[in-house]
């Protein structure tokens, strides 16, 4: 009876022990843009859960995702490394848009991450977590090799066929009709029911709201009916952003109801920017797929009760800084590799600012324009030629490749880039330059100097003019 007694007692300690590790929740919607929810701004769409998160949480209002579009902004949470030191630049192939309209030879792009990378997965289940994914994974084929024990939806697909089963992609059973981010939601609640007893790692990158936009009938009268305002006036999107904080709502339901809230930290954000044609972040400068502030900043959000003290915070933030931060909460001493972001902890935990660092996006490829933003971008043939970004401070400098071109613009009081001072500011031109190169420098950075000999000047210019008088 006392062996019994003590086995007992051992087996509650370590359960104990388990439970007061914290479970984490990672949700990242997929091309929500900066100001899509209530709590950054929006009017038209209606995100009260999401609003009522955000009012628990921190709230980053310089939340930065990795990249200016899907995979490598995933890339980069998964891994904690910039794109330089994972090769995955974009969405293959580099050689976007038309050849004869590209100046030079883009750099090879990396579609996947390395099956032997390790990634946020692994440092989970090295400090004792069970791991689920549960929608877009897009750096692999399999997340079960890349650090996961538990895939729902998850494969190198970057977007569904449908949100309304039988969905093809991703392969996944569903009552015919079922929409897919109820689904991913059920599968969600699920995995919680299961593993409640021990910490677990849910990392959520819903497919939506990426294209098809395909409408929610149950919520659409609504949005049809309700004016729009600030570029926020797509019905059919509306009722997606809706369906999407409806089960988010329901994860956060469950959380309470199994007394798990207090001690989960949820995080929240987008991969990208939003997609201008269906969204607008005003006042933010075009969208998706540039390196403008439209294309890169997101919403970002962290909770944890009794821990992280609920308010705003104007601090830059980059989903990279997801992955030092919780190798610090999770006290996982070596990572076997390089990590680019920094730790948010002293920030979210005790409110000391962070020391000011650069945020540098390298994009040494093409991206066509291919959603009406002819006007907003820097030329209407592509969303990003090969270039660099930095933002330092209040500053943020563009430099190009193909033209040695500069923007600099000051986010403090232009917080739209609309007006490029480069020429009135050399010297702050020359200081964002060096930053620029010292870390080009130290991420052995391949630049594009190899000229592209199908290149035709005429038939460029034909084709911007034809771009603008769509």
């Amino acid at each position: 009876m006392k062996k019994i007694t003590l086995l007992f007692l051992i087996f509650s300690l370590v359960a104990s022990a388990k439970n007061k590790q914290p479970n984490v929740l990672i949700i990242v919607v997929d091309d929500m843009g900066w100001s899509d929810c209530g709590f950054m701004g929006s009017d038209y769409y209606e995100t009260p859960n999401l609003d009522k998160l955000a009012s628990e949480s921190m709230v980053f209002t310089n939340g930065y995702a990795g990249a200016a579009n899907c995979a490598p902004s995933r890339a980069a949470l998964i891994s904690g490394a910039s794109a330089p030191h994972t090769g995955v630049y974009t969405v293959s192939p580099s050689t976007r848009g038309k050849s004869k309209t590209r100046r030079l030879i883009p750099e090879p792009n990396t579609e996947f991450l390395d099956n032997d990378l390790y990634t946020i997965g692994d440092l989970f289940k090295e400090a004792g977590y069970v791991t689920g994914t549960f929608g877009k994974w897009h750096v692999g084929m399999d997340p079960l090799k890349q650090g996961f024990d538990h895939n729902v939806g998850g494969s190198r697909w970057g977007h569904p066929k449908s949100y309304f089963a039988p969905y093809i992609i991703p392969e996944l059973e569903a009552p015919e009709g079922e929409f897919l981010t109820e689904r991913l939601t059920n599968e969600v609640i699920d995995f919680i029911d299961d593993n409640k007893n021990e910490p677990f790692f849910v990392y959520l990158p819903y497919y939506t709201v990426h294209t098809p936009i395909q409408a929610n009938n149950k919520l659409l009268a609504k949005y049809e009916a309700k004016q729009g305002s600030k570029g926020h006036d797509n019905p059919k999107y509306a009722t997606m952003i809706e369906s999407m904080d409806i089960n988010v709502g329901r994860i956060l339901d469950k959380l309470k109801t199994e007394k798990l809230d207090k001690n989960t930290i949820v995080v929240f954000t987008s991969d990208n920017g939003g997609v201008y044609g269906i969204t607008e972040q005003q006042p933010l400068r075009a969208g998706k797929g540039t390196y403008y502030e439209g294309g890169v900043r997101v919403p970002l959000t962290f909770k944890w009760e009794g821990k992280i003290k609920p308010g705003t915070t104007d601090m830059p933030a980059i989903n990279m800084d997801f992955f030092p931060t919780f190798k610090e909460i999770l006290d996982v001493e070596n990572v076997p590799h390089h990590l680019d972001g920094k730790s948010l902890w002293p920030l979210l935990s005790q409110g000391d600012e962070l020391e000011e660092r650069p945020i540098i996006y390298h994009f040494p490829i093409y991206l066509q324009n291919n959603h009406g933003a002819e006007r907003v971008t820097r030329d209407p043939l592509f969303r990003s030629r090969p270039g660099t970004s930095i933002r330092l401070g209040d500053w943020k400098m563009l430099r190009y490749y193909e033209d040695d071109g500069i923007e600099l613009f000051n986010l403090k009081e232009d917080i739209g880039e609309t007006k490029n001072i480069a020429a009135q500011y050399p010297e702050k031109v020359k200081e964002l330059e060096q930053v620029m190169n010292n870390w080009l420098n130290e991420k052995k950075a391949p630049i594009p100097i190899e000229a592209n000999p199908e290149f035709d000047a005429a038939f460029e210019a034909k084709q911007k003019e034809k771009a603008l008088n769509k």
